[in-house]
């Protein structure tokens, strides 16, 4: 018997999703230790300043810094750090730097590349693309943390459709995510911060999972309709 010839690139695929949520750990870890490590070395510098407005114009800098370095964390991960962003983008919950930076996320999510929507829909309905629309928009009508949406028209249809399309993978990195800052809070609420982040963090895994269930519904209800009505 002759062996079967290998798919090096569903093995490249395979080994590269096993491995994202590790690499994406070690991301937001790396980033997040330099950032409370700067603030911890800011304290212990600020502490030998006596004059109330030279450390007033020294935090402010140190909480710029720092901005810089959360809005770049939450915009090169994406996902899940685009909602902690406008959470944690409020005056009442972080300094006035970090609120200016990071409200510029709100619309921020990158898209998944065509080629990927194209092979989860034909994945999820069985047909190629050509076959199911008369017209499908490459470029996104927008895209946020979760999924995207695209304009298109069905076959024999001259109306035109939104199509969502979740972005592949997002849940397990969402819960990733989700589980790395849980820790974080956890650390932080024993060494430095009064308030119970941790709690936040619990009820942000809540939604994320009822938001997940009900995307799962709406995948259970919309394909058996489709596939009924061709």
């Amino acid at each position: 018997m002759l062996p079967l010839p290998l798919d090096l690139k569903d093995i490249q695929d395979k080994l590269t999703n096993q491995f994202r949520p590790w690499r994406r750990s070690f991301q937001f870890w790396v980033r997040a230790v330099d950032i409370y490590t700067g603030y911890k070395v800011f304290q212990l510098r600020v502490s030998f300043v006596k004059d109330a407005q030279k450390q007033e114009k020294m935090w402010e800098r140190q909480h710029e810094l720092a901005a810089d370095k959360v809005y770049a964390l939450c915009f090169d991960l994406g996902g899940f750090f685009l909602k902690v962003a406008q959470i944690i983008g409020k005056p009442d919950l972080a300094p006035a730097a970090w609120v200016r930076k990071l409200v510029q996320l709100c619309d921020s999510a990158p898209a998944t590349p065509f080629d990927a929507v194209r092979l989860l829909l034909e994945k999820e309905l069985g047909q190629s693309v050509g076959d199911m629309f008369d017209r499908f928009d490459v470029e996104p009508l927008g895209s946020a943390s979760i999924a995207q949406v695209h304009r298109a028209r069905m076959k024999g249809d001259k109306s035109d459709v939104v199509v969502k399309v979740q972005h592949p993978g997002v849940e397990a990195l969402m819960m990733t995510d989700i589980h790395n800052l849980q820790a974080l809070a956890l650390y932080m609420q024993k060494t430095d911060v009064k308030f119970d982040f941790y709690s936040v963090t619990k009820e942000m895994e809540k939604q994320v999972h009822t938001l997940f269930l009900v995307v799962l519904c709406l995948h259970l209800f919309f394909i058996p309709c489709y596939l009924n009505s061709r």
